[in-house]
This record gives structure tokens, C-alpha cells and sequence, in this order.
């Protein structure tokens, strides 16, 4: 894995959160266009009136055009630029004192947005787990925890330095543990440091020892950075043979399971860790109530059936 490759990762994650900072001058905007309608309606009509009363010839063939109905927009142009200086600068205040009053608006829109974004990146999440669901949930030699020949798999994307891994830790271990048929399987997203890499290689150099789920605890129950110098005494005093252990930690299937995994969370729009699959579910992060939801996605689907989980 490419430094390049873990800083186009971290600048996705940066990029979504820098999006929330526009969310207000987006809501302004809309804010703005709505009661400008509405401003541009009462001279309009009131310039309709006016024309109902006075003497006029009869319109010419383009003015009828206009006024056909469905077809209001030029007429809205026209007194638009019918605004003198004065009265778009009224406009302005009109429109900065509402929101100065009503400063909730903001949250209303904020709050529709993400709620607007967050069904169609389920939608998206739906269709590329149905696309990737092999390489997700099937592969031959994914580091697994729990029972291999589970009914219902979980997968976590994760990453040894990271804080919510390890606090999300318990409920994964306690989800092993109290569901006899759950299949766990790990992909590793060293993200956040060199380090992190360096642990991700010392733990898949580790699963050809059949040492895996041990060591991935032992590391994330550890206090303090993880980097390789750490991972390789934590594999010492699991009793792991060193010497072939160093030696896979080098080889080009390491290296080539790292990147895979790295690319498998790009395409499925994975850009922070942990973040759990279960079927067709997405769980980023880890809530204070992840076991719980963790199991009823678990028993959910083991109920409805999943064909590729």
C-alpha cells in the first residue's frame, strides 16, 4: 500500500466533513431564491392590476405568448429587472432580518440534507455490496474470527490505531462469543499511520501461524501506539515462530492483501474505521450500542435470509 493511496483516503474523509460546512450558505441561498419568488409575485401582480384598469391597446402577439399558461417565467424575469438599486437593497434586509429572526431555518435545512444524503449513500452502499459481495463476504482466505462456516458473516473494516476500533473491540469479542454461528471477517484499512501498516502486516503474517484472532485482540487491547516494534513483542509473547513471521510480514501476498482491502473500501465508499457490514447494512463507527445492533442485523437476516452473507 502506497502512501499516495492512504492520503487520497484521508482527504475523501476531510472533503466530506469540509461539506457540512457550506450546508448554511447553502440554506441562505434557497432561503434567498424563495422569498425572492415571493417579492417578485406582489409587484407583478400588482402591475397586473394596475393594467386591468387603464386604457391599453390590444396586447401585441408576443405579450400573449407570455401570458399562456405554464409559461409565467418571463413575465417573473421581467419584473425582476424591473427592481430599482433601492429596492433589491430592501430586499436584502427583508431577507437578512428573517434569518437573523428565524435562525432555526439553518438546522431545518442541515437537517434535510443529511437525511437526503444519507438515504441515497444507503442506496449506493446497497448496490455496491450486491457488486462486491464476493470479495466482501467470500473470500477464501479472509482473516476470520468466530465460527469459518458461520450462516450470517460481519465484516470490519478497521485499523490497529484507532481509538474506536479498540473501543468497538468488546462488542465484537462479545458477539463471537455469545453466537455460536456469527462468521467475523476482518479487513485491515491501516489508515491512520506507518505504524498502522506495520501492525496490519505483522497480523496477516501471523494468520499463517493460525494465530490471527489472537494476536488482532492482543494489539487492540494494547495501550499506546502500535507500529511494528510493538506488534512483533506482542507476537513474541504469543509464541509465534519469529523468524517465518518477519519473513511473511515481507511477502508480496502481504502486500498485495493490504492493497486489496485498501481498494475493496474505495469502492464501496469506506473512508473511516471501524465501519462494520452486515448484508446489505452499513454500521460506520462504533456506537455506544454496537453489540446490540451488530446482533439484530444478525438475527435480522438470519430470519429474512442473505445469499451472499
Amino acid at each position: 500500500m502506497t502512501a499516495n493511496s492512504r492520503s487520497n483516503i484521508l482527504r475523501a474523509a476531510t472533503e466530506r466533513k469540509a461539506l457540512w460546512l457550506v450546508v448554511p450558505a447553502i440554506a441562505a441561498l434557497v432561503l434567498l431564491v424563495a422569498l425572492g419568488r415571493e417579492a417578485v409575485q406582489e409587484p407583478a401582480l400588482a402591475v397586473a392590476q394596475a393594467d386591468v384598469s387603464a386604457p391599453t391597446a390590444s396586447p401585441p402577439a408576443e405579450a400573449v405568448k407570455t401570458a399562456e399558461p405554464g409559461k409565467s417565467e418571463p413575465a417573473k424575469a421581467t419584473a425582476m429587472a424591473a427592481f430599482t438599486p433601492e429596492q433589491k437593497e430592501q430586499l436584502h434586509t427583508i431577507i437578512k432580518d428573517y434569518l437573523i429572526a428565524n435562525p432555526e431555518i439553518f438546522l431545518d435545512v442541515q437537517n434535510a440534507l443529511e437525511a437526503k444524503m444519507e438515504k441515497e449513500q444507503a442506496e449506493k452502499l446497497k448496490v455496491a455490496i450486491a457488486s462486491n459481495a464476493a470479495e466482501i463476504y467470500r473470500q477464501p482466505d479472509a482473516s476470520v474470527a468466530g465460527n469459518p462456516d458461520g450462516d450470517i458473516t460481519v465484516v470490519e473494516f478497521f485499523d490497529y490505531n484507532c481509538g474506536y476500533c479498540k473501543r468497538g473491540l468488546h462488542d465484537v469479542v462479545r458477539l463471537v462469543e455469545t453466537d455460536p454461528k456469527v462468521r467475523v471477517v476482518f479487513k485491515e484499512l491501516p489508515i491512520l499511520s506507518k505504524g498502522s501498516e506495520e501492525a496490519s502486516r505483522v497480523a496477516l503474517a501471523a494468520r499463517r501461524q493460525g494465530k490471527y484472532w489472537e494476536i488482532h485482540r492482543a494489539m487492540l487491547e494494547a495501550k499506546g501506539h502500535i507500529n511494528e516494534a510493538a506488534a512483533l513483542r506482542i507476537a513474541e509473547k504469543l509464541g509465534l515462530d519469529m523468524d517465518k513471521l518477519k519473513a511473511d510480514m515481507a511477502s508480496p501476498e502481504v502486500n498485495a492483501e493490504i492493497e486489496k482491502s485498501e481498494a475493496l473500501a474505495k469502492k464501496m465508499g469506506v473512508n473511516g474505521t471501524p465501519h462494520f457490514l452486515v448484508g446489505d447494512r452499513a454500521i460506520p463507527g462504533a456506537p455506544e450500542d454496537l453489540y446490540d445492533q451488530l446482533a439484530r442485523d444478525v438475527g435480522e437476516l438470519r430470519k429474512e435470509g442473505c445469499s451472499y452473507c
